[in-house]
C-alpha cells in the first residue's frame, strides 16, 4: 500500500477497513467488512452501487494518479469481484432475491460485448436486477457476438444488457446490438464506452441507455422496452461509414504504427536513449492512439479521439512522460492520412487540443 493514499473511506463506505482491505488483496477482511455492512441493515443495493462501485471507480482513478501499480489495480478489482460473489450467498440478499422472486419479472441476459474484459460493472447490473427479482443469466467478459446470439435464440430473455468501458469497442458493440435486435430482443447498453450522458448509445441504435445499474432497473420496472427497429445494417445508422475511412485507417493500423515508430528515432530524439521497456510502452501507445482514431471515426465523433489524447496526456505527465511526445506521432499520422479528409481533421483538432494542455511543447519544426 502506498502511503500516498489516503486513509480516510471514500463517501459511502461503511468501513474504512474495506478500502485498506481491498487495496491490501485482503478478500477476507474485505469481505468481513462488506458483511457487516448488511449485517448492519444496509440494504444490499445500496452496498453495491453506493459503496463497491465507487470503490472500484476509485481504484481507476488512483491508478490513473499513478498511485496504484497495473498489478494492484486488478488484485483490487478481483477481491471487489470475490466480495460481490460473497454478497450474493449471503442469507440476507437471498431471502430478499427470493422475495422479489416471488413476483417473477422475466429473463434478461447480461454480458460484455466481445473484446471487453471489464466485467465488473455488468457484475453489479447482474447482481441487482436479481435483487430486483429478474431472472438473470450473466454471461460475463469478453463475449463474443455469435454465441450471444445463439444464447438469446435458446433462452428468448425480455432484453440483453450490454457493457462497454472503452469507446474503441464500439464498433464491435455495434454489431453486437445490431445482431441482438434482428433476434427480436430490445438491448440496453451502459458503460463509460458511450460517453457523457450516454450520447453514443442512441446513434449506435440501442433500444435504452441506462447511466448505472439502478437506472436500468427503474426503466424496465416501468414496462417492456419499446420493440426493436427491423433488421439493418451498420451503415443505415452511421452513414459516414461509406467515405471508407474507417475502413481504411483499421486495415492499415499495423502499417500506421511501424510507420510512426520509425519515424519518431528522428523526431524524437529523446527515444534513443529509450530501454527496451520504453520502447514497448511507446509502441502501445500509438497502437492504442490508431485504434482511437479509428473509433472516432467509426462514430464521426472528434471528441472521442481529442479525449483520449488530452487523457493520455494527464496519464503520461502523471508517469513523468513529457505529454508533448505525443505531438509528433499525431503529425506522422496527419502525414500519412492527408488524403482522408475526416481524419485530417480530427488530428489537426486533437493536435491543437494537445497543445493547449502542453505548452511548453516545441513550436512546428523544432525538437527538445
Amino acid at each position: 500500500m502506498t502511503g500516498a493514499l489516503e486513509r480516510s473511506a471514500p463517501h459511502g463506505v461503511p468501513d474504512p477497513g474495506l478500502w485498506d482491505a481491498v487495496l491490501a488483496g485482503d478478500e477476507y477482511a474485505a469481505t468481513d467488512a462488506a458483511v457487516a455492512a448488511l449485517d448492519d441493515g444496509m440494504d444490499a443495493e445500496s452496498l453495491l452501487l453506493d459503496v463497491i462501485a465507487p470503490l472500484q471507480a476509485r481504484v481507476g482513478s488512483e491508478w490513473a494518479a499513478n498511485r496504484l501499480t497495473v498489478a494492484q489495480e486488478h488484485t483490487a478489482t478481483a477481491v471487489n469481484e470475490r466480495v460481490i460473489g460473497a454478497l450474493a450467498r449471503h442469507p440476507a440478499v437471498r431471502r430478499e432475491r427470493e422475495r422479489r422472486g416471488e413476483v417473477p419479472r422475466g429473463r434478461v441476459a447480461v454480458a460484455c460485448i466481445d473484446g471487453e474484459w471489464h466485467a465488473l460493472p455488468a457484475r453489479i447490473v447482474a447482481e441487482v436486477l436479481r435483487l430486483r427479482g429478474w431472472e438473470v443469466d450473466y454471461l460475463g467478459a469478453q463475449v463474443p457476438t455469435p454465441h450471444l446470439i445463439s444464447h438469446l435464440h435458446r433462452t428468448g430473455p425480455a432484453v440483453v444488457a450490454l457493457s462497454s468501458s472503452i469507446a474503441t469497442r464500439l464498433p464491435a458493440a455495434h454489431a453486437a446490438v445490431t445482431a441482438c435486435q434482428a433476434t427480436g430482443t430490445p438491448v440496453a447498453v451502459g458503460g463509460a464506452a458511450y460517453g457523457p450522458g450516454g450520447r453514443q448509445a442512441s446513434r449506435l441504435g440501442a433500444d435504452a441507455w441506462a447511466a448505472d445499474a439502478r437506472t436500468l432497473a427503474d426503466r424496465l420496472a416501468e414496462g417492456p422496452l419499446p420493440k426493436p427497429p427491423p433488421v439493418h445494417q451498420a451503415i443505415d445508422d452511421l452513414p459516414h461509414l461509406g467515405d471508407q475511412e474507417y475502413t481504411h485507417v483499421t486495415r492499415s493500423a499495423q502499417t500506421l504504427v511501424r510507420r510512426v515508430l520509425d519515424g519518431l528515432r528522428s523526431r524524437f530524439p529523446a527515444m534513443a536513449a529509450y530501454t527496451d521497456q520504453q520502447r514497448r510502452h511507446t509502441a502501445e501507445d500509438v497502437a492504442h492512439i490508431v485504434d482511437f482514431l479509428g473509433a472516432a471515426l467509426y462514430l464521426d465523433d472528434p471528441d472521442v479521439f481529442t479525449g483520449f489524447l488530452t487523457w493520455t496526456a494527464g496519464i503520461l505527465t502523471a508517469r513523468d512522460v513529457p505529454a508533448h511526445s505525443l505531438l509528433p506521432a499525431l503529425d506522422m499520422l496527419a502525414e500519412q492520412l492527408v488524403d482522408y479528409p475526416r481524419a485530417a481533421g480530427q488530428l489537426s483538432r486533437a493536435h491543437d487540443a494537445l497543445r493547449l494542455t502542453t505548452p511548453d511543447a516545441p513550436g512546428p519544426g523544432r525538437t527538445r
